[in-house]
């Protein structure tokens, strides 16, 4: 299949070229997500997964060297209704087994461990239900199709791709410490979605809940549908999309109950050959309160068939590096930049599975006045082993095989 024929592709699923996490669009050139795509009866299923085993060692004073295992499970069946397709998606993972606080990772915030303490330099665990979603697509008549998308666990429409779906971030083992203003909504307890679409362009409309989930990361969580979030994406060829969007959170943080945010966030996101990447900037306001800005920028760049080059720079304002303890630090607003280079060599194992091995390092500059807590110059690097179910270690896609129900 063509990229222009890929550009002209409904998109449906995420095993439909160029549809990222929830419902956001990727460029089309990136593909369908790595996984078995399999042919069930009147169903076309997805399935896809990884296990990534890491050890980091992060330095200065809040610095900690530790092991831990980032994992998802998921699959997605879509069917034919005469005319509409009916997609069901469910994604998991067992990173619960972290335990509360996560991973280390320095200048990371968002969240709570124990529901009263914030986490600060660490990385949240995700949920065991990351998605538990249905959509729905009819076309409407002049190449514009509509559809609806929700469930009690998804994504609304706030933001670019999650990182853990974005080609650009596939061997990145940190999380972004950008990630509460870019992509934190990508695990929602309560969402409904509807919009519309062509070939070229997507406007979309959500309402969901704005608190973000709790350290009880093994339940579901009650859903609501108190806040709401407008994206418009447009991808005028296959590699590329641009996507600017907005909401308004209502409470998303647990230890400040009494206050909202709204959050407007706009990517560009580029893939051809063997490059993936993506671009970001976001503005997070809290009401009341400050404005908070971060950029992002990430790119992976697959070398042959075995070699893998990646990096992510990010620049953001925080408040919430000393919110729960006393003293002169207390509520103010630190500028922080960290910028990461890696590499992954990328290998085939038996059958479906596919592995990379590999490591990255990382540098954070910040202001002098953070000297005594965090040391002159914050480095830290990560190793790791990623094992994924039929090309995640590399941007190879599977041709969809039979399979006989029972």
């Amino acid at each position: 299949m063509t990229f222009d024929a890929m550009g002209d592709m409904a998109m449906t699923g995420s095993s439909a070229a160029g549809s990222g996490s929830g419902t956001a669009r990727l460029p089309a050139a990136e593909g369908m997500m790595p996984g078995l795509h399999l042919l069930a009866g009147g169903w076309t299923v997805m399935v896809h997964g990884f296990a990534w085993g890491a050890y980091t060692e992060q330095s200065g004073p809040r610095g900690r060297r530790e092991a831990f295992v980032e994992s998802m499970a998921m699959i997605e069946g879509s069917r034919d209704l005469g005319g509409a397709t009916l997609a069901l998606r469910g994604m998991l993972s067992l990173e619960p087994l972290m335990g509360a606080k996560g991973y280390p990772s320095l200048f990371a915030t968002g969240e709570t461990a124990d529901g009263v303490r914030p986490l600060v330099d660490r990385q949240h665990p995700h949920d065991l239900f990351m998605e538990l979603s249905a959509r729905l697509d009819a076309p409407l008549g002049g190449g514009v199709t509509g559809f609806v998308y929700g469930g009690p666990v998804a994504e609304p429409a706030l933001g670019p791709s999650a990182f853990m779906h974005r080609r650009s971030a596939q061997f990145l083992p940190l999380a972004p410490i950008t990630h509460h203003w870019f992509d934190s909504t990508h695990i929602t307890y309560g969402v409904v979605t509807a919009g519309f679409y062509d070939n070229r362009w997507q406007v979309e409309g959500s309402a969901f809940r704005g608190r973000e989930p709790d350290q009880r990361r093994w339940d579901i969580e009650r859903p609501r549908l108190d806040s709401w979030s407008l994206r418009a994406t447009w991808t005028p060829s296959p590699y590329w999309a641009l996507q600017i969007s907005h909401g308004r959170l209502t409470s998303p943080e647990a230890l400040e109950p009494a206050i909202d945010e709204a959050r407007t966030i706009a990517t560009v996101q580029y893939a051809r050959g063997g490059l993936s990447a993506l671009a970001g900037f976001s503005i997070k306001s809290k009401l009341p309160g400050p404005s908070l800005t971060a950029w992002i920028g990430e790119a992976n760049w697959n070398i042959g068939r075995n070699h893998a080059l990646f990096g992510r720079i990010e620049n953001v304002a925080n408040d919430e590096l000393f919110g729960d303890t006393p003293g002169p630090l207390a509520g103010r607003t630190f500028r922080i930049t960290r910028g990461e280079l890696g590499y992954a060599h990328r290998l085939r194992l038996a059958g479906p599975l596919a592995a990379a091995i590999g490591a990255s390092g990382f540098v954070l500059v910040k202001p002098a006045a953070l000297n005594p807590i965090y040391g002159r110059t914050p480095t830290g690097w990560t190793m790791f082993v990623k094992l994924s179910l039929t090309g995640s270690a590399g941007s190879e896609m599977t041709a969809m095989k039979p399979m006989t129900m029972p």
